[in-house]
């Protein structure tokens, strides 16, 4: 393509007579301006008004996408910097690299179009080489998250932050270098086996512009830096070969995340002219429907969470740290496995999770509805292959996802295709590896969804939204008689838990943190008894971004997380978990927060991996149980004014608090919900084949042909919407969580083999929420 900027796309023929440049990466975080005006032609770096500094990672949405309104800003932004780059060297190639722009982007240096991507979550890279002036240069970036129907994600319960997110680098390489143009991947990559305790690495090298004479040298080191293996060949635009580990120490997952380094070398005359390292885990693994998941022939129950990638105040523009001490916190929780939802996530925390090591689900956004769009599921085929391409060589990573709570839009002959032929692509790229999906709660037990990928995981919230706690267990049990020869997981289970609620009573619906921590001591009971469960994920560890959710009195936040948005406070939950899965001994008294009590006697409740657990109340011995994890003390007593509570175990193991005596219960610890839940028997006194069909409709009153998100602010229309919600679901569906379904259709919500599961009579039914809505004006 001949372009004023160059021939961008061919970029240059060079030879390689000259001097050998080894790769060199700068990050460009410093000294980028940022603005939401519009801007005609591509800006200029020129500081002024409507502009702001800014560093990068950086998103617009850091605040507004956490404030609740469903109100966040969705549209085109720009950022411009300036590079000054030393005299280029002949022989030399120049890429930027955006590790993550959201949603779509177009990047301009000094006024050409380099480059165009869309999708959120991948990396992309563009030579720049012929763009580059001597000197100063000028690169500007149009980042745009306005919803498309050709981008996924299309519909989520939660915000999707637009930015320069991740960060930006600029790479200089020899014209002989690792393959740097195929979907942003590394150029290189490494696989192995493993037979009577050899380790068979399976290195693959992409070359661009390799010279006859050029090798490709190979090198295996352990953790102490000892070489173990090396291979040597001509270079080639694809070389592979074989290097033999002799007693391989196997990555063991969290128990010994032990990694070698592959160094991949491009040499001329015995000089490197490019170089890149890879960190390789060697290890096996299969899922055994009867009996579980195996790492290296041990059985190894999959035990842990799911993660989004945002912070409050931050949005999703994190850094290193906020990656590490994510993993951190998991790795205090005893987590072995993170989901990684809903989306491909920063490199930065796949290779925290190949050091510590976690065993991760890796997803692609294609989630809750698909669009009939075929450039949208050219989308989805675009992100599959970058997830992949770009994260092959992280030994944390078991399984790709294809799709999470696909069915909540409806079923249709298109979506089995377009869900088949993800599949396909993933086991193309990587026949390393199974797939897996998350399916929502309602999709039936014999779907021909459940037979997709190689593995399968659910979505439930018994407990929460609709049902009971001991609903989970019947559940599993069934589908495990049901289908015995599939290996399936729970993808998610939570409930929401406010920090600042608190009650001596919990139940479902209350926000309650005590209720909340009930909740999750069911559920860690129930999977401890079902080992053959291959991987169980909470939903989530940390309360997350969702602008358009109103739940308990918090705007725009999902609270289900077992720790607070900004990592600063771990509910009660997360000490249940810790108890059942850390290997550290730990003690935690539950309900400190409910620090208020108007009663002369309390329940104490500690949870410990302990095998007993000692109570004083102000340094006099109450009491000492035994018990698995949970402790419980009856009638522990409040003296006037503040008591002091310490429990202890094992070996100066200790924790305390201290509660205060008062004469009336403290409001604040009670949420007093404004809005009723839906009723579940709304169409119980309805003839609905009576109702007729929708074929009029009048455009002055709300139907069901209008958005959610219209529909929802007018609450006579949103009771109507809750009411028929809760009914065909079963659920309770309050109008404030429709809000996350805004962006489409009443209809479409309640579509065949959708979100409702398969309903009774649901055209009738669709035609008399019709008929209600008919009867309110716009």
């Amino acid at each position: 393509m001949n372009t004023p900027c160059g021939d961008i796309e061919a970029d240059a023929q060079h030879t390689n007579e000259g001097r050998i440049a080894m790769r060199t990466i700068t990050t460009l975080s410093d000294g980028w301006l940022f603005t939401k005006q519009p801007v005609e032609g591509t800006p200029a770096y020129e500081p002024g008004e409507g502009w702001s500094a800014v560093t990068v990672p950086h998103t617009w949405n850091a605040i507004d996408g956490q404030d609740g309104g469903a109100d966040y800003w969705r549209g085109a932004c720009w950022y411009v910097t300036k590079l000054v780059l030393p005299e280029t060297v002949e022989g030399t190639q120049t890429y930027l690299e955006f590790e993550g722009a959201a949603t779509a982007a177009e990047v301009y240096l000094n006024g050409c179009k380099v480059a165009e991507h869309i999708g959120a979550y991948g990396a992309f890279r563009a030579n720049i080489t012929s763009a580059l002036l001597g000197g100063e240069n000028v690169l500007a970036v149009k980042v745009d998250n306005t919803e498309r129907s050709d981008i996924y994600p299309q519909m989520a319960d939660f915000t999707f932050y637009g930015g320069l997110y991740r960060p930006v680098k600029l790479i200089t390489v020899d014209s002989t270098h690792f393959d740097l143009d195929y979907y942003a991947g590394p150029g290189v990559t490494v696989s192995s086996t493993v037979d009577n305790g050899t380790a068979v690495l399976d290195v693959r090298a992409w070359v661009s512009d390799s010279a006859e004479g050029d090798q490709v040298y190979v090198e295996i080191t352990d953790e102490e830096g000892v070489a173990v293996a090396a291979a040597t060949m001509p270079a080639a635009d694809r070389v592979r070969m074989e290097l033999a580990i002799p007693n391989a120490h196997l990555w063991q997952g969290v128990e010994d995340p032990y990694l070698y380094t592959v160094t991949a070398s491009i040499l001329r005359h015995n000089e490197v002219v490019d170089e890149i390292a890879i960190m390789h885990g060697v290890r096996e693994y299969r899922f055994d429907p009867a009996k579980g998941f195996f790492l290296n022939g041990k059985l190894t129950p999959l035990r842990g969470v799911s993660r989004h990638q945002d912070r409050l105040g931050k949005g999703n523009a994190l850094s290193l740290e906020d990656h590490i001490e994510d993993a951190m916190i998991m790795k205090q929780l005893g987590a072995n496995t993170i989901r990684l939802a809903h989306y491909q996530q920063s490199q930065q925390f796949y290779d925290v999770c190949d050091r510590l090591g976690f065993v991760v689900w890796a997803e692609i956004p294609f989630i809750s509805r698909m669009n009939p769009d075929p450039a949208a599921h050219q989308d989805c085929l675009h992100q599959m292959t970058e997830l992949i391409v770009q994260s092959f060589n992280h030994a944390s990573i078991l399984m790709w996802g294809i799709s999470n709570e696909i069915l909540i839009g409806g079923d249709s002959p298109q979506l089995v295709a377009n869900l088949r032929e993800l599949n396909e692509l993933a086991h193309k790229l990587d026949p390393t590896r199974v797939t897996t999906m998350a399916q929502v709660s309602s999709t039936p037990m014999d779907s021909e969804h459940n037979q997709i990928t190689d593995i399968l995981s659910y979505n439930h919230y018994f407990g929460w939204y609709g049902g009971t706690m001991q609903d989970n267990e019947k559940w599993v049990d069934k589908f495990h008689a049901m289908h015995p020869d599939r290996s399936f997981g729970l993808s998610e289970y939570g409930c929401e838990g406010i920090i600042s609620y608190h009650t001596d009573d919990p139940q479902c619906g209350d926000y309650s943190e005590e209720y909340q921590a009930l909740y999750h001591e069911h559920m860690a009971d129930i999977i401890d008894e079902r080992p053959w469960l291959w991987g169980t994920h909470v939903w989530n560890m940390f309360d997350f971004g969702c602008d358009a959710r109103n739940e308990g009195g918090v705007k725009g936040r999902n609270n289900k997380g077992l720790v607070t948005m900004d990592r600063k406070i771990y509910k009660d939950s997360f000490y249940v978990y810790q108890a059942h899965w850390s290997c550290e001994p730990m003690i935690h008294i539950a309900s400190k927060r409910y620090a208020k009590r108007a009663t002369d006697e309390i329940t104490v409740k500690v949870y410990s991996n302990q095998p007993e657990v000692t109570l004083s109340v102000d340094g006099v011995v109450f009491g000492t149980q035994k018990a698995n994890h949970v402790f419980v003390f009856e009638h522990v007593p409040l003296h006037e004014g503040f008591t002091r509570i310490c429990a202890t175990a094992g070996d100066g193991l200790s924790d305390s608090t201290s509660f205060e005596k008062v004469a009336e219960p403290w409001a604040p610890y009670t949420y007093v919900d404004p809005e009723g839940a839906g009723v579940t028997n709304w169409f119980d006194d309805v003839d609905v084949d009576a109702v007729g069909g929708i074929d009029v409709i009048d455009p002055t009153h709300w139907s069901i042909k209008d958005m959610v998100k219209d529909v929802i602010t007018v609450p006579e229309a949103a009771e109507i919407l809750s009411n028929a919600a809760s009914s065909m679901s079963g659920m309770r569906v309050k109008a404030s969580m429709l809000g996350v379904l805004g962006n489409q259709r009443v209809e479409q919500i309640f579509a065949k083999g959708g979100m409702m599961g398969n309903v009774e009579d649901l055209d009738g039914k669709l035609a008399y929420v019709n008929q209600q809505l008919q009867r309110i004006a716009k």
